[in-house]
């Protein structure tokens, strides 16, 4: 028995076959060969903003730990798991559109050139190539609802949408998701919290959206102390808005607010571990929101406005709370004596695990692997059932 080619061969060397009379049902598939591209607009895992990225590092990783073959498309100075490949040495920052496009082109002349069972892209611009190739293509929506991407989405039904939360999905009714998988981070790295510091904490991007201001006003309201790790972006808009809110209110807090600017990963946790709670207040459809995964699995609870996928995330009252306004949060914020950090941390390497990620990512690319390669073993017509009389089917 000779199989079509490797990627058949991969998913059905250990697969069983049995007979029903003139078809054959393929169980299980085993070991993949899958292909990750990422951005090349910062490094695969970032050393610090970068939510896309780690996500894709922790994907690679927990994919790896399956047991399945991996290949990772980003720049190249990148550390993921499994090999890497690259376009360009270094992040194109910032984000630069045409870029992508030749960073995606270089990806799907490789992966012609071998031998995937999936492919997996987290860039609009990488979509378009997904017709050059014959693996069936995924795609992971990293963003909000953005009109003109919805359109291009739409245009290619061929490709398998993610959506990182419920909400994002039910925002973009007109993309046909495949699946909504949250994300999952490795939970070893992030040890427990007393929040022995007492203060509040912000961390993420300054931006009117991810309510940077508000986080200052609920700090000064009750009277507590603030950290801030982040920092606005080099864009106009970022920066006048720093300008105009953020600046004159940590003047106004002096040193009951640190800003500790963009931070690390040793840093972060720090901030973390120490704080009462982390504040989210955010003004947008949040897609998903890692910060509040990873304040969860140290053991501090989040206190967020509750838009975007916020309420997938908190679990009021056991990984933190939803509220509805800057007096609420502050109410939360100075409540927070009898909160069981143990019972939140638990909870969160319930559902956040880097593992359950890959599961799940795993068991889409599986389905639609076996789909894809029944329909290439039924395209070679001498391969026929093991005594040459029934035609071999897939289902």
């Amino acid at each position: 028995m000779s199989w079509p080619n490797a990627s058949v061969h991969r998913l059905g060397a250990k697969v069983a076959r049995r007979n029903f009379g003139h078809a054959v049902r393929f169980d299980v598939a085993t070991n993949m060969k899958i292909a990750l591209v990422s951005t090349c607009a910062l490094s695969t895992p970032p050393a610090a903003y970068g939510g896309t990225e780690l996500v894709v590092a922790e994907l690679a990783r927990g994919l790896t730990e399956l047991d399945h073959e991996v290949v990772v498309y980003a720049t190249g100075d990148s550390r993921p798991a499994g090999e890497l490949k690259s376009c360009f040495e270094r992040p194109v920052w910032p984000p630069d559109e045409l870029a992508e496009e030749r960073h995606a082109a270089f990806a799907f002349q490789d992966i012609r050139a071998s031998d995937f069972d999936v492919v997996h892209v987290n860039h609009a611009a990488a979509i378009p190539f997904a017709s050059t190739i014959s693996a069936p293509c995924v795609a992971t929506l990293h963003h909000d609802r953005v009109e003109r991407l919805v359109q291009h989405y739409a245009a290619f039904p061929e490709v398998s949408f993610v959506a990182i939360s419920q909400r994002q999905a039910e925002l973009s009714p007109e993309v046909s998701f495949a699946r909504v998988i949250h994300h999952g981070l490795d939970t070893d790295l992030y040890p427990s919290g007393d929040g022995g510091g007492g203060y509040l904490a912000f961390l993420g991007r300054f931006a009117a959206s991810k309510g940077t201001h508000v986080a200052l006003d609920v700090a000064h309201g009750c009277g507590m102390e603030i950290r801030l790790g982040g920092a606005a972006h080099e864009v106009d808009d970022a920066q006048a808005y720093f300008a105009k809110e953020v600046k004159p209110r940590l003047a106004r807090a002096g040193e009951k607010a640190i800003w500790h600017g963009e931070v690390s990963h040793e840093p972060k946790l720090e901030l973390l571990r120490g704080a009462r709670a982390l504040l989210f207040p955010i003004d947008w459809e949040e897609p998903f929101g890692l910060v509040m995964i990873e304040a969860m699995l140290v053991g501090t609870p989040v206190i967020a406005f509750g838009r975007g996928s916020v309420s997938e995330v908190v679990e009021d009252g056991v990984t933190g709370f939803v509220v509805h306004s800057a007096e609420e949060m502050a109410q939360r914020a100075a409540a927070l004596d009898g909160f069981d950090r143990a019972a939140c941390r638990a909870r969160a390497r319930e559902r956040w695990s880097r593992r359950r990620m890959a599961q799940d990512y795993a068991e889409l690319f599986e389905e639609l692997a076996v789909r894809s390669s029944g329909r290439r073993i039924m395209s070679v017509s001498s391969f026929g059932d093991m005594d040459g009389s029934a035609a071999l089917s897939a289902r």
